[in-house]
């Protein structure tokens, strides 16, 4: 394996600054052999452009953690059920994907790095119909809105009832697409609630820019109105077993994670310390401060920092929450989770590197539409 992540890296790298046309080629070399493919695809690429070649190239860059390597395709080939996906395409997607490199690596390509994408992706493709194959589930819920509330003109917060139970845990993520919509178009959202009898899921969602998805669940999504959720997935997740104390740091609507995760640790927490970071632009954008103050008061172990970046009158701490979570501690004897957008988790990311918390203690998650 070690040579063979060699070869990889090196070819990967011969193509990592052209990634949007490979990616563009990618898909075009698919299209034009298979055209019956397209129908699988959204209306608007340009948000999807990317992404099946990134998920392939993550799943590359795991190998030499067999275990990580292992959950990641299986729990990938199960999400990728919602797609209608059957064997025959994997194929079609391995040709294509090393006819894209090739045209874009230039004179240094070489048929070493042909076999190498080869062999590896034979991997990927296997692992991940091994997840598909035994996969009990339905390849997607179709799931009721039960209540929409518009917290401030770009963020909504919703509930969603499935129609067969989805079973998940506290701290994963699940696909979405607005069917009534922008149909064929999935974005991932973690639930902000642990699992509960009556089955129901919450949902925060900030419209991000020109994003189709988060735009229509924020602004068109109405009562009643069906959505379809995919297999959950992620491990950020709580450890029962672990005993230290944890502290949870959120960008705004990365709250949701944060708050499913506390909702299981009120189930059984007795001995643990936790701490919350919540962050965000503007007093506007801590949307759901009120509810997290609730948990904050009912549960004495449980305590909440808030910081704004943007918002010179806010009473709180000031400046980016990986800078104000700095300001306290000290932390290296604590479980850490993050959720974000990217920038805020790579952000926090290097400001615990920098105060030496190990790094098998930081769980995160990132997100964009």
């Amino acid at each position: 394996m070690g040579d063979l992540a060699r070869l990889l890296k090196e070819s990967w790298s011969l193509v990592e600054e052209h990634q949007d046309k490979v990616a563009g080629y990618f898909y075009a070399r698919m299209f034009l052999s298979h055209p019956d493919l397209r129908d699988l695809f959204p209306v608007h690429m340009d948000l999807q452009r990317t992404r099946l070649l990134n998920a392939i190239v993550t799943a590359v860059q795991t190998m030499e953690d067999p275990e990580r390597f292992d959950d990641y395709l299986r729990a990938l080939g199960r999400d990728h059920r919602k797609f209608h996906v059957v064997p025959e395409h994997y194929e079609v997607v391995g040709g294509a994907l090393i006819e894209a490199m090739r045209a874009f690596a230039g004179e240094q390509w070489g048929v070493e790095y042909d076999q190498a994408w080869a062999d590896a992706y034979a991997v990927i493709a296997a692992r991940m119909l091994a997840g598909a194959d035994a996969d009990q589930n339905p390849p997607y819920w179709y799931g009721e809105v039960l209540t929409h509330e518009r917290r401030s003109p770009d963020i909504a917060v919703f509930t969603v009832l499935p129609l067969q139970p989805l079973e998940y845990r506290a701290g994963q993520y699940l696909s979405i697409e607005a069917t009534r919509y922008q149909p064929r178009l999935w974005r991932t959202y973690s639930p902000a609630n642990a699992p509960r009898r009556d089955n129901t899921l919450e949902f925060h969602v900030r419209a991000l820019g020109a994003g189709w998805v988060s735009s229509a669940l924020v602004r068109k999504l109405r009562v009643g109105d069906m959505i379809k959720l995919a297999a959950p997935m992620g491990s950020m997740t709580l450890d029962r077993r672990s005993t230290r104390d944890a502290v949870f740091v959120a960008g705004g609507t990365g709250l949701a994670p944060v708050k499913s995760l506390l909702e299981e640790l009120t189930r059984y927490n007795r001995t643990r310390w936790v701490h919350v970071f919540f962050g965000a632009r503007t007093r506007e954008d801590l949307y759901d401060l009120a509810d997290l103050n609730r948990l904050a008061a009912r549960y004495p172990w449980l305590s909440v920092v808030t910081a704004c970046s943007d918002d010179p009158t806010f009473p709180g701490e000031r400046g980016a929450i990986a800078d104000v979570v700095a300001r306290y501690g000290p932390w290296n004897e604590h479980d850490f989770f993050v959720s974000g957008s990217g920038g805020m988790v790579k952000a926090t990311l290097k400001t615990l590197a920098e105060l030496q918390v190990p790094s098998v203690r930081v769980k995160y998650d990132s997100f964009g539409d």
